[in-house]
């Protein structure tokens, strides 16, 4: 009931409320973003929804326009406090978080939850039928915006253990777990910790 029904209310509602708050930070952080490169405000990439679902996601963009896509072994996105790749207000914008904000605007049109795993990137992507079991069950949930492995890892854990973290959430939703998560989230953001990837299962902590 509460997977099917109350949590999609609660998502829209939550994002609803939450709205305002994003164009607070639009109006700060989007003409910061363009006077940087005279770049688009948004990054918008594809991404894996629920039951294979492909969907645009919203992020406020951090890197250069035509930034290259690194990528370390795992298959997770490269990141470093010292990447060039990064303007100066992404610096500001990944470290706090803000640049997750867009993807409330997924979270009405109902591509995404508050809580729920990360979306994974299409690159790879050969078709639903052709996932492995952990593959299905994770799409079983809308991606969120923060979640399991986000909120208590970040990005001190693999890919594998990502992955892991997310089939559990899928397993075992519900609302405490949801509350659990979110505030969890919270701590870890206002911490700072575990932001940085320079290498597949690595982070530099803060």
């Amino acid at each position: 009931m509460y997977q099917k029904c109350i949590k999609r209310i609660l998502d829209f509602l939550i994002a609803l409320v939450g709205l305002p708050f994003f164009l607070i930070i639009f109006i700060v952080v989007a003409p910061t973003i363009w006077l940087t490169d005279r770049g688009p405000i948004f990054y918008n990439a594809d991404r894996l929804g629920r039951n294979g679902k492909v969907y645009k996601m919203y992020k406020f963009r951090s890197m250069r326009v035509n930034a290259p896509d690194l990528r370390n072994a795992d298959g997770s996105t490269f990141n470093a406090e010292n990447d060039t790749r990064v303007t100066p207000i992404g610096r500001i914008i990944r470290k706090t978080s803000i640049d997750e904000t867009p993807q409330l605007l997924n979270v009405l049109k109902g591509d995404m939850s508050i809580i729920g795993p990360r979306p994974f990137v299409t690159t790879h992507y050969e078709g639903y039928d052709k996932l492995d079991d952990r593959g299905k069950k994770r799409l079983e949930v809308r991606p969120g915006i923060t979640g399991y492995s986000q909120a208590y890892y970040r990005n001190s854990i693999g890919q594998e253990d990502k992955i892991n973290c997310d089939v559990y959430y899928a397993e075992n939703v519900s609302f405490l777990f949801d509350v659990k998560i979110f505030i969890q989230t919270i701590k870890s953001v206002l911490k700072m910790e575990n932001i940085y990837v320079t290498k597949e299962g690595t982070s530099d902590r803060k």
